[in-house]
């Protein structure tokens, strides 16, 4: 069974440092309900931030806190339904899109419809010959890039989390796609700790962090 749920009202970051990854000292807050960006060059740290918070990296020092509690294990506590991690490069498989996005839990059409259109994926999906059910491939080779990125969120969304953490899930969209992400998940009330450099996200985030380069977009 999944772990109880634990309503975020803040997420808090303090001093994290992963020498090796060049980050130093870095401290970030996300409250609930709002979309807080980690921008900065290519090297500059961005996914191994993201993946030092969510126990997927471990940090020299600093700690993670949630509703100002500090986290111990945070691999085992930033899943769902606390949080859903998507990396940069998604993984998919030879399956249906439940199978995807269910990851052995059961859901029903209705909610995975909803997880794909607040992916805004839903006209890709109205365009598939088998609907929900269409074989995806291997590696989920039948999609294209942003399909897969996209599918690879909805994955995340179905479960409804706390807090998502997304890594450039809009590398691969064209900025109309990329706007219609943003308005969606905005009107669901998500709460979003990203890492792009995208304009239209940055145009679009509460507060921005920068890392290891000059500050640019909306003031942090």
């Amino acid at each position: 069974d999944p772990p109880a749920r634990r309503p975020l009202q803040a997420l808090e970051v303090r001093g994290l440092t992963v020498a090796a990854r060049g980050l130093h000292d870095v401290s970030l807050t996300v409250r609930r309900g709002e979309l807080v960006v980690v921008a900065g060059p290519v090297g500059s740290g961005k996914s191994s931030l993201l993946r030092a918070v969510v126990g997927l990296l471990e940090p020299d020092a600093g700690e993670v806190r949630w509703n100002g509690a500090a986290v111990t294990d945070r691999a085992a506590f930033f899943v769902p339904p606390q949080c859903a991690y998507v990396a940069q490069v998604p993984r998919l498989f030879a399956e249906s899109l439940p199978d995807n996005l269910g990851l052995g839990y059961r859901y029903g059409d209705d909610e995975l419809l909803d997880a794909l259109s607040l992916a805004a994926f839903d006209e890709d999906l109205a365009a598939m010959p088998h609907g929900l059910h269409t074989l995806i491939g291997s590696r989920g080779v039948r999609l294209s890039g942003g399909q897969a990125q996209r599918a690879a969120a909805a994955r995340a969304f179905v479960h409804r989390p706390e807090l998502l953490v997304l890594d450039d899930l809009a590398s691969a969209l064209d900025v109309g796609t990329e706007i219609v992400l943003w308005e969606r998940l905005t009107a669901a009330g998500c709460t979003i700790l990203t890492a792009t450099n995208r304009p239209a996200t940055l145009r679009r985030a509460d507060r921005v962090l920068h890392l290891g380069g000059p500050a640019a977009g909306p003031p942090t």
